[in-house]
């Protein structure tokens, strides 16, 4: 996952993880340039995804 892939459509991606994901906040999807590291291990956290996981959850979305 690229991390232009992801701002190009992160607004519906994030969308459809707030969805399968009820727990989800828009802070915890918040992402800034430079900052896509620290917003994926904070997902980690709350989801109990390795990085790995999120990575193809997000690409399947």
């Amino acid at each position: 996952m690229k991390t232009i892939d992801v701002k190009g459509t992160w607004n519906e991606q994030k969308g459809k993880l707030k969805k399968k994901f009820a727990l989800l906040t828009d802070n915890d999807l918040l992402f800034a340039d430079g900052k896509k590291d620290e917003m994926l291990g904070k997902l980690q956290i709350k989801l109990g995804k390795t990085k790995d996981e999120l990575n193809k959850i997000i690409a399947q979305l």
